[in-house]
């Protein structure tokens, strides 16, 4: 299963007409025109760092998965599908559903009552200065380098589809990235990654449909799966009994333990990148709404993103390999699967709309991880740590040039990304690096009072350290992989989550341990923080069907379905 699929020109797929060519055009003017025109609204700090926290619940919950749903869900996880089967469906359902629920009902009123502008802020109120100041620099180093993935995911699509250059598809992006979050801030990013919502799912739908219609069904599509490459890759838990039963190489503790439990809390509770979008929310119960609405979208998206990696295992002749060995040969990698199906699917017209939606992806990528590092470094960084006396016109100032700044530091992760054979390694590698530990942090002082600053801090640090070292171990001795993965038949991916469970079992332990040994907050200052000293608004003024945990049960109900029909 080491062959390499390549084609007789591998530099470009197929030639735009001119309809095509309009298509793309019009996008990136309808972006640009979006930007300056929301520049008037975005003077105050409040509106370029909050979208003057006006939006609906349904505005809201589609940037919140919007701003996720770029070149890490339809990139990377299509690659990942056709490496690791349907079990790359995982990430859509445990290890996103039951995260998006409880951050709806339980961690929201405590973001929300405490009007603060990020994540980061919130631990400041909660642990103090130290804390807040270790959450944001980690945080803005994660965005700087995811934002090169969909720098580098967008040129990857314009180069083997299109044949253009790589590094001017690079730099094409994230000019115009810079352009509109500068102008226009969270607004401007806010209504165009709804704008790309839209444009995803009417483009990247023609993979999945001309798809399943070329392979003759689900049916026939999963016996050419078992006839090409194995029926491993069509089973979401049965092969997940021992780690050397299915492709990922990992057992069942990995997927509900470091990607259920530890890695999807961690980024959908604690990543500022997405909880940004929901504090833009008009009220709490639209605040609540939003994830709740973004994840029933959710369930959906795997038709979009992983089936077009299962159709290339069925229709392509021969298996793809990885990023460094298909640079080094000439061919295509995982990473390339979703431009190879988009190529062999879609005629002119419907190839533009396609490369649109692909481009659009990237962009909503981009801007997210951009608008939340400028809301980082400004609040949390410069004005916490350089300059706290600054008026709100300077803030807003130093907002646009922050954003400019992220921009081409992100140019320069582009490159980085690379030396990755998968996107994918390289997204969960920095999740377990970041998020984990931070998850670990925020859950402790949000349910438990005793939770002390010093606690706080020392845990987080703990917890970061002990996730980058556990990776650096590996990388000078593979044999600790049997350590860190509880398997030498682990792969990188199940390395990832099991490096995030431990990481975070870390933080734990040390907040606990140094918290019991230090005093704690007074429950007065504890007020709007923690649960147990809060009071938590009703929400009995409406009815029963407009209550965010009526939904979630819905939700929640069709997750359970959903597993157990692709088990």
């Amino acid at each position: 299963m080491t062959l390499l699929f390549a084609s007789a020109d591998a530099s470009r797929l197929v030639r735009l007409s001119t309809v095509d060519l309009v298509i793309i055009v019009f996008y990136f003017a309808l972006v640009l025109a979006i930007g300056f025109y929301l520049k008037e609204r975005s003077n105050t700090g409040e509106d370029f760092f909050m979208a003057g926290r006006e939006m609906t619940a349904w505005i809201a919950g589609l940037s919140f998965l919007s701003a996720n749903l770029g070149s890490l869900e339809l990139m990377g996880w299509a690659g990942a599908a056709y490496q690791y089967g349907i079990l790359a469906a995982h990430w859509y359902w445990i290890g996103a559903i039951p995260a998006m629920l409880f951050l709806a009902l339980v961690m929201m009123p405590f973001y929300y009552i405490s009007k603060t502008h990020s994540v980061p802020g919130y631990l400041k109120l909660r642990f103090g200065e130290g804390s807040r100041a270790l959450s944001s620099i980690s945080f803005a180093l994660m965005t700087v380098l995811m934002s090169g993935i969909n720098m580098y995911s967008m040129a990857l699509v314009l180069k083997i589809i299109l044949g253009w250059n790589i590094n001017f598809s690079i730099w094409v992006s994230s000019l115009t990235v810079a352009i509109y979050v500068s102008l226009g801030g969270l607004r401007s990013a806010i209504f165009n990654e709804v704008l790309q919502f839209i444009l995803i799912w009417a483009g990247a739908l023609l993979i999945p449909i001309l798809g399943l219609a070329d392979a003759g069904g689900w049916a026939a599509l999963k016996a050419r799966i078992a006839t090409n490459a194995s029926a491993e890759y069509t089973h979401l838990w049965s092969t997940l009994g021992r780690f050397d039963d299915n492709p990922m190489g990992i057992h069942w503790t990995g997927i509900v333990f470091g990607l259920g439990a530890i890695i999807s809390f961690g980024y959908w509770t604690t990543d500022f990148l997405v909880v940004q979008r929901v504090l833009s929310a008009k009220d709490l119960r639209a605040a609540k709404m939003a994830p709740i609405i973004g994840a029933g979208f959710k369930m959906m998206v795997p038709f979009i993103v992983i089936l077009p990696g299962l159709l290339a295992l069925a229709v392509l002749p021969m298996k793809l390999t990885g990023e460094a060995q298909a640079l080094a040969t000439g061919g295509h990698s995982y990473n390339e699967v979703l431009p190879l199906m988009l190529a062999r699917y879609c005629g002119p017209g419907l190839l533009g709309l396609g490369i649109t939606a692909l481009i659009a992806g990237f962009m909503s990528g981009m801007a997210g991880n951009v608008s939340a590092f400028t809301t980082v470094w400004t609040y949390d960084i410069y004005r916490a740590l350089i300059n706290k006396d600054g008026s709100d016109q300077h803030y807003v100032s130093m907002g646009r040039w922050s954003t400019i700044v992220g921009v081409i530091i992100s140019v320069g992760t582009a490159y980085l990304v690379m030396d990755f054979k998968s996107i994918m390694d390289y997204v969960q590698a920095l999740f377990s690096f970041f998020i984990a530990p931070l998850f670990g942090t925020v859950i402790l002082g949000m349910l438990w009072k005793r939770a002390t600053p010093a606690g706080g801090f020392l845990g987080l640090l703990a917890g970061t350290l002990s996730s980058i070292g556990m990776w650096a171990w590996v990388k000078v001795d593979p044999s600790a992989l049997r350590y860190v993965a509880l398997s030498a038949h682990a792969r990188d991916m199940a390395e990832n989550m099991y490096r995030a469970l431990w990481s975070w079992v870390v933080c734990v332990l040390v907040t606990i341990a140094v918290s019991m040994l230090t005093k704690p907050k007074p429950d007065s200052e504890l007020k709007g923080l923690v649960y147990g000293v809060t009071d938590i608004p009703s929400e009995s003024y409406v009815t029963v069907f407009h209550r965010p945990w009526f939904w979630a049960s819905v939700v929640a109900v069709l997750f359970l379905v959903v597993n157990v029909v692709f088990w």
